[in-house]
């Protein structure tokens, strides 16, 4: 509970910076000759979900200005705001303040922020400033934010970029072969987030990485670049650690017990069991079927809803559709009623071609989607529940002839 009650803190911190920002950093001193120093600045992960691969943000200063550009300000309090943001129109902004105001956070938190002090030439620092503060303007500041190829990271680098004269070439080499290895790796210590990641994000997060792909994450963002190269220099002319943080601000691991595959391993158990139970007791365990394929059947509407109608570019193709799409319901509720006897055995036996298909989709090495480990336990419980419901079904039909 508390992770909510301080997303909520830290949404009403930012809606309340951005009224801030409009009154009084939204003007810096206008530009002149005085010397500008450009700098990333690497937020290390925290403890809440969406911090956990870290922030990245510019910073520019000089003797009569220190700023910060953010690409990470969203507006909590605009129209439909949680129905647009599953729906994958999800708009963020880019506000410049003052340096003072960004640390705060960082600092309560325990995360360690550390500034990499870029080897840009001084027309280069003006023409990035430049396009900062015109990116910044009002009818200008919304984007439309992209997980992994339009971010808080991402964004910043390119307009780095953008503002080089010269060459700036980062190292070949990549950190993580596709979007989910990166992603596993940062929310190693949050299974059920990662879990929840893989049900409804496809075959998107699992082609093969181009070069400099893996920065969507500020830390290797930060790694790379401290290797990387302005025309024949390094990039990065000093670092410096701002702030070192008191410890590793995430969560620690969660344990065994409580992971989704040992919840999937119960689960699987207690299907077997509800057959046998079937079997050999002629005992229908109808709370077990109905509760199994009513979550199966409420995690089909998401997945469902990701698939056709989302704007997020990960969400389609989902081979997971197959199983866990709103036909589970029928199930979940026709098992109480023996008038359902047709739809509820066309259901199981669908419910059986669908495990054999998936398995055979997920598990070619031509797959274009990697399945969490987690689902394999939880999809072959529909082995067993299927049988079953197909066993009692025939008991039913014997009775009526």
């Amino acid at each position: 509970m508390h992770r909510y009650i301080r997303l909520l803190i830290m949404i009403f911190y930012l809606s309340c910076s951005v009224i801030a920002q409009e009154r009084t950093d939204s003007v810096f001193p206008a530009d002149g000759e005085e010397d500008l120093t450009v700098s990333i600045l690497t937020c290390d992960p925290g403890p809440d979900v969406y911090e956990l691969c870290g922030h990245a943000a510019i910073r520019i200063r000089s003797e009569n200005m220190d700023s910060v550009w953010n690409y990470g300000i969203f507006d909590f309090t605009s129209p439909n705001f949680i129905y647009r943001f599953c729906k994958g129109e999800t708009d963020y902004m880019v506000y410049g303040y003052r340096f003072e105001r960004f640390m705060p956070a960082y600092v309560r938190r325990g995360s360690r922020v550390t500034e990499q002090v870029l080897a840009l030439t001084q027309e280069e620092a003006r023409n990035l400033r430049k396009i900062l503060r015109t990116e910044s303007l009002p009818e200008n500041r919304v984007y439309r934010y992209n997980y992994v190829r339009d971010n808080c990271a991402t964004r910043p680098w390119k307009r780095i970029n953008q503002a080089s004269g010269r060459g700036i070439s980062l190292p070949d080499t990549l950190y993580f072969p596709t979007f989910r290895d990166e992603m596993r790796h940062f929310h190693r210590n949050y299974p059920w987030y990662q879990f929840g990641i893989d049900l409804v994000l496809g075959s998107g997060l699992d082609y093969p990485l181009a070069k400099d792909e893996d920065t969507f994450a500020p830390p290797v963002l930060q790694s790379k670049i401290a290797e990387g190269k302005i025309g024949d220099q390094p990039l990065v002319s000093q670092t410096n650690v701002i702030f070192p943080g008191f410890y590793d601000a995430t969560l620690p691991p969660t344990p065994w017990y409580m992971t989704p595959m040992a919840v999937g391993v119960v689960m699987l158990i207690i299907s077997f069991g509800t057959l046998f139970a079937y079997i050999f007791k002629k005992k229908l365990w109808k709370w077990w079927i109905s509760i199994y394929f009513l979550v199966t059947g409420i995690a089909g509407i998401i997945v469902t809803f990701l698939v056709f109608f989302s704007e997020h570019e990960a969400t389609s193709p989902n081979l997971l559709i197959f199983w866990l799409n709103p036909l589970q319901l029928i199930v979940a509720l026709g098992v109480w009623f023996k008038s359902w006897k047709i739809p509820l055995g066309a259901m199981a036996v669908y419910n059986i071609i669908e495990v054999l298909l998936l398995t055979l989709l997920l598990l070619t090495p031509l797959s274009s989607q990697v399945a969490n480990p987690a689902v394999w336990p939880m999809l072959l419980s529909l082995l067993p529940l299927s049988a079953t419901i197909l066993l009692s079904q025939n008991k039913i039909s014997s009775k009526s002839s």
